[in-house]
């Protein structure tokens, strides 16, 4: 009976150490979660003109919208960082305008809205240390919004106004 009960308080000892180690490191980690969001956001910034350029690259590249070559692409200077929930990975979103003309027998040379700027996100993907695009893009949704759509997917960590970095 000694035993069972030098056993029962050790586990129990053991537990209360358990817990107060998680609750004693949860602040050292989520300082360490803001300092990689800090050095990610600082990488973001020195690369942002080549990643804009590979981004038009890519998104031009993929053929969508089908009939159409991109001609323009204005990307704002407001940048939200949202985490994707299933992988942790961080995404930086940028509303951005597109232009575009009708590809010559594409199908759409007739059509009136081909002219018309299109508002859009163009999303960057911060993985293993470094920024990335493949060009993808969310088309009639600014960063907010493409945040709310995807809201099972991703989660708002930090939003960035130029304002903000004078």
């Amino acid at each position: 009976m000694g035993n069972v009960v030098y056993l029962l308080v050790m586990a129990g000892v053991a537990a209360l150490a358990g817990i107060a180690t998680a609750i004693a490191y949860r602040p050292i980690r989520i300082a360490r979660q803001a300092d990689r969001l800090a050095r990610a956001q600082r990488d973001f910034h020195r690369q942002r003109e080549q990643l804009e350029a590979k981004f038009i690259d890519r998104a031009a590249a993929t053929g969508k919208p089908r009939g159409l070559r991109w001609t323009d692409v204005n990307f704002d200077d407001d940048v939200f960082y949202a985490r994707d929930r299933r992988t942790g990975s961080l995404k930086a979103l940028v509303a951005i305008e597109v232009s575009f003309e009708a590809i010559e027998g594409g199908g759409m040379e007739e059509v009136e809205a081909v002219s018309t700027i299109r508002a859009a996100t163009a999303e960057f993907v911060y993985d293993s240390g470094r920024w990335m695009t493949q060009g993808r893009v969310y088309f009639n949704l600014l960063p907010s919004a493409t945040v709310k759509y995807l809201a099972s997917d991703l989660e708002l960590v930090a939003e960035e106004h130029a304002a903000a970095r004078i």
